[in-house]
């Protein structure tokens, strides 16, 4: 993994880049989309999956404990019944139309237009009408991340559910699971079913013959060893499990697969892995494919032709044909994340040769850990699909392969065959759900899934139901008319902020990650990099913070490990500090970075930033000297300085992170320009704190966007309650406030984004309402 791209690098990208994100929106047709995706699949190899929003809530632990999440979802539970109650309730914005990270598929085996799809952060999802619409079943749940999923062949209308992503990126490390869901009733209510120290879970298998017999392929912690890794079964029907394949605290269960037809057979893919604040080791010689031939309860290490254990192995994912299981794939990565082949066995194991996989050399680029999954159909042992960067086929048993997804987005990790016709293919990838009824030759994408993951949100004070946003993996987009299946990509990689100018919305700053900054001066239709003058050698965030000055929003300010400033739209930069962190630090991973930037609404002398190392400093004459005034504040990362819109000393500082045995507060307000703190966290509920905005037309007013929901405090932060009713129990990066038409927006990191209308109807906030 790239620790650091160079702007330099980035800005040779960027007219390509551009090309591509003008011919891939969604208005695009199949063909152009197709060649935009192409475009693309360098930078994509350039620009991976980073540990952004897990090192946001970790440092300086280097983890997180384990319960905290769980602790924090009731403690804002208990909040939302215990608050008054606001009447006004949240409306979703979208996008429905661009999708975001599935994670696995399911057709129920009797009705092929009924599927479930399990998204990454936004919980479950179920269609009974082929994809046309779609229903989210899983937003109250402690957890949102989903890893797998699977339907009881014998009683499809019980639904498992495994929580906790196993692909380690995008944001899927900060999020473990809480363990197995089960629904008795096709999704319509839930209950806790056990292996909840198991964290990320890979797979769900149910015997077809045997319904009280499930499987449960777990990986365990990302960051950190336990023990409760592994593959786990249930001989009823989750009332208790068992662990029946271990092999050290670092290595767990990823995939396990069995056929029907012979169900005594398993195979178990095993997957070292090994990550640190500093370091990370995505295999090792624990990675390795088990056979059991009596149902689970002993196993062996498959040889016979399979890559020998080694320190170099990675991912693994197998696979068995349905009705010829002794036709067997597996598809490896090495611990680097590179291609390593796929191999076949057709005597159920025993022995394996390498298909003529010479065409897949880089269809993992080089972050196998990312992906790991082969499917081969049900009906046809010879028919096999390779999922990662891109898609492959064969229908030959893997002497030939052929890429059958240019016309879908990338990376790829789902894909599931309809039992009654397995022509009839469900797909899942990081642009949401793709169904074929071909198999596979031509994919048509579906609507209506409101679980693309938001990392900011904007809104054009000149068109106030024009909302925009920064995604993972799915660019920076923007709603076209207001309409939530009516968005539009218009810059690639990952999405981080952007901005509008408020006096002239022709000006639209948006960025990529690791300093992609860029710049349109035709309302956003074309972009091209604008980083003059920002040296090559800084110290660049994931999400590099920028502002617009209130007052004159021609001038900018841009943060590495200092910050620059622009008088002239983004035409040219200088740097008007040194460095305002404490400085790099070891490994192979960027810290001491600015992670905001802020302006005073009332006096543009007065600058803020703040640090992933928990630094803040403050300037009162332009940037010409700096003051710390982070020391008294707990060591974490600073998600946001919030000034103050009457008084340019008083402004409030957020922290990310959960809490450990310490006492210490998320939100901390200073009156004095830091000279003094007083921590407002008070009855909040104990997560990290992501976004901080204060009311402009009442500074005692603040809100909050918080891992569990977003809320506001009216008296200054002296007290807080949930804000508004209807949003699910999501992660909340960011909040926008508009001041003219009182509209607040929310992005969230799973299910889009979401607005509120501040004002109850008769020209007076609901707060104050309900105060008189």
């Amino acid at each position: 993994m790239l620790t650091c791209v160079r702007p330099l690098i980035l800005g040779a990208l960027l007219a390509l880049l551009a090309s591509a994100c003008a011919r891939s929106g969604q208005r695009a047709p199949a063909a152009e989309s197709s060649a935009a995706e192409r475009d693309l699949l360098a930078i994509r190899r350039a620009l991976r999956p980073a540990d952004y929003m897990f090192r946001m809530r970790a440092f300086p632990h280097g983890r997180i404990k384990a319960a905290a999440r769980r602790t924090a979802f009731d403690q804002a539970s208990t909040l939302a019944h215990e608050a008054p109650i606001d009447l006004r309730r949240w409306e979703p914005v979208g996008p429905t139309n661009i999708g975001g990270r599935i994670t696995d598929a399911a057709f129920h085996p009797g009705d092929a237009n009924r599927i479930y799809v399990a998204a990454a952060e936004g919980g479950a999802l179920k269609t009974t009408d082929g994809g046309t619409t779609w229903r989210t079943l899983l937003d109250r749940a402690p957890s949102l991340a989903i890893g797998a999923l699977a339907l009881d062949p014998s009683h499809p209308e019980t639904l498992w559910i495994g929580t906790g992503e196993v692909n380690p990126g995008g944001g899927s490390a900060a999020f473990p699971g809480v363990g197995l869901l089960r629904s008795g009733d096709g999704g319509e209510s839930w209950e806790y079913a056990g292996l909840g120290a198991t964290r990320h879970i890979g797979r769900v298998l149910v015997d077809a013959g045997d319904s009280e017999r499930i499987f449960v392929a777990a990986m365990g912690a990302l960051y950190g060893t336990n023990p409760e890794r592994g593959l786990y079964r249930s001989l009823d029907g989750g009332g208790t499990w068992e662990q029946v394949l271990a092999v050290d605290d670092s290595t767990g269960c990823v995939d396990v697969a069995m056929s029907s037809e012979r169900p005594e057979v398993l195979l178990a893919a095993m997957w070292e892995r090994i990550r640190r604040p500093e370091s990370r080791r995505y295999g090792g010689p624990g990675c390795a494919v088990h056979r059991s031939t009596d149902g689970g309860d002993t196993w062996e290490l498959l040889g016979g032709g399979l890559p020998a254990p080694s320190a170099q192995g990675g991912r693994i994912g197998v696979a068995i044909c349905e009705s010829q299981p002794d036709v067997m794939y597996a598809i490896y990565a090495d611990q680097v994340g590179y291609f390593d082949g796929i191999y076949r066995s057709s005597d159920g194991g025993d022995s394996w040769s390498r298909v003529n996989d010479g065409a897949l050399d880089w269809i993992y680029s080089s972050y196998g850990w990312w992906f790991g999954n082969i499917r081969v159909a049900p009906n046809d042992p010879d028919r096999v699909f390779a999922l990662g960067l891109e898609l492959y086929r064969s229908t030959n048993g893997g002497d030939s392969w052929s890429d059958v997804g240019w016309s879908v987005h990338v990376d790829h990790h789902a894909l599931a065959f309809w039992p009654g016709d397995p022509s009839r293919v469900v797909l899942g990838n990081d642009g949401g759900v793709y169904l074929s009824d071909n198999g596979g030759s031509g994919w048509d994408k579906q609507l209506d899934l409101p679980i693309t993951q938001f990392y900011t949100c904007e809104i054009d004070a000149s068109n106030p139901w024009r909302f925009y946003g920064g995604t993972q993996d799915n660019g920076t987009l923007r709603s076209y008319s207001g309409a939530a299946d009516d968005w539009e990509w218009i810059l690639g990689g990952d999405g981080f902020r952007v901005r509008v100018d408020p006096s002239d919305n022709r000006y639209v700053y948006a960025e990529y990650q690791y300093g992609g900054f860029s710049k349109s001066t035709n309302g956003g239709s074309t972009f091209s990099w604008a980083l003059s003058g920002v040296g090559w050698d800084d110290r660049y965030n994931w999400s590099c913070p920028f502002a617009l000055d209130p007052a004159d929003p021609s001038r900018l300010y841009f943060g590495t490990h200092r910050l620059y400033r622009s008088n002239n739209r983004a035409a040219s930069w200088m740097a008007i500090s040194g460095d305002l962190t404490d400085g790099p630090s070891s490994g192979n991973l960027v810290f001491g970075t600015l992670t905001t930037v802020a302006v005073s609404p009332v006096d543009s002398d007065y600058l803020y930033v703040g640090a992933d190392d928990g630094t803040v400093h403050i300037s009162r004459d332009g940037g010409a000297l700096w003051t710390e005034v982070g020391s008294a504040l707990p060591q974490r990362w600073v998600t946001a300085v919030a000034p103050d819109p009457l008084d340019p000393e008083r402004f409030y500082v957020t922290l990310s992170g959960f809490k450990w045995d310490e006492p210490e507060a998320q939100v901390w307000k200073t009156t004095d320009g830091g000279a003094t703190w007083t921590p407002i966290q008070f009855n909040l509920p104990d997560a990290p704190v992501n976004s901080c905005v204060v009311d402009s037309e009442d500074a005692q007013v603040i809100y909050l966007g918080t891992d569990v929901g977003v809320y506001v405090s009216e008296k200054g932060g002296a007290s807080w309650r949930p804000l508004g009713r209807g949003l699910p129990a999501v992660v909340v990066m960011d909040l926008k406030l508009d001041p003219t038409s009182r509209t607040l927006a929310a992005a969230t990191y799973g299910r889009s984004m979401w607005k509120l209308d501040l004002e109850d109807g008769g020209g007076r906030t609901y707060w104050k309402t309900v105060l008189q």
